[in-house]
């Protein structure tokens, strides 16, 4: 297909050859669209942004079965530093920053892969979209809140031009019109800047608002898949990651028996 930016086929990963995490897991990413990836904790999420990011070396994992098509080129289990300069950045969660270096010093480290090409143009961008880091662009970034500190990690990305962006769980953690904020601006970023998106996230309502379609991954495998609103508007993920009866009603958690109804995946 013209527009198939990434293709994941039937990949399994593996840790300390011993700890299988995915089992087979196959997903498409088409150009300039945001694709979700949503499924509970322990799912697989994380570790299948790694093994298109490369950084499942460091922990002794490795993609063992499958292949990873990137614009038409395998890269599974190169070298990270490799796949960064092929224009794929991954945002790791936790917004681990240089807590020693300022804000603006932090985003600089993001063009490390264009060393002696110019960035002004690219931090007049990055404040363009978090006007909060301009005017703490001479702090230091260990005493940024967590929201300043998710638009850093975010900004970082953006300096080294990705054409594919990996956001792992952007949210957790912040106060809800933080994250109102958030998402709004990666929805910007992806409709101006034409960034291609996967978006793991476990906030499956807010994630669905901005995807254009969506993987439910549960136990290392993909188990349904399709537009965002046929994701939105499915019994299954109504009830178990929207916490939504099939009347369209918000649940009391205190009423609901854990997996009352069996998910038709299982």
């Amino acid at each position: 297909m013209e527009n198939l930016l990434l293709q994941l086929n039937n990949i399994s990963v593996v840790y300390s050859d011993v700890i299988q995490v995915l089992k087979g897991v196959s997903l498409s990413v088409q150009k300039n669209r945001i694709v979700s990836l949503l499924g509970s904790n322990g799912a697989g999420k994380t570790t299948t942004l790694k093994a298109i990011s490369g950084l499942l070396k460091p922990e002794n994992g490795k993609v063992t079965d499958g292949t990873i098509l990137y614009q038409g080129r395998e890269l599974q289990n190169q070298a990270p530093e490799t796949i960064t300069r092929n224009g794929i950045i991954q945002v790791l969660e936790g917004r681990q920053p240089f807590k020693y270096l300022t804000i603006e010093e932090n985003l600089r480290v993001g063009t490390a892969t264009r060393w002696g090409k110019p960035y002004r143009s690219d931090l007049e961008k990055v404040y363009h979209y978090f006007p909060a880091l301009w005017k703490r662009r001479r702090g230091l970034a260990g005493y940024c809140s967590g929201g300043e500190l998710q638009m850093l990690v975010m900004g970082r990305a953006l300096m080294a031009h990705p054409e594919l962006l990996l956001l792992d769980e952007p949210s957790l953690g912040l106060a809800p019109l933080v994250v109102i904020e958030i998402f709004r601006i990666i929805r910007r970023i992806n409709e101006e800047e034409g960034t291609t998106i996967i978006l793991v996230e476990q906030n499956a309502r807010m994630a669905l608002q901005i995807a254009h379609h969506g993987y439910v991954m549960e136990n290392g495998k993909i188990v349904m898949e399709g537009s965002a609103d046929i994701l939105r508007d499915n019994p299954d993920i109504r009830e178990f990651y929207l916490g939504m009866s099939a009347a369209g009603n918000i649940k009391s958690y205190a009423d609901v028996k854990s997996y009352r109804r069996r998910k038709r995946w299982l």
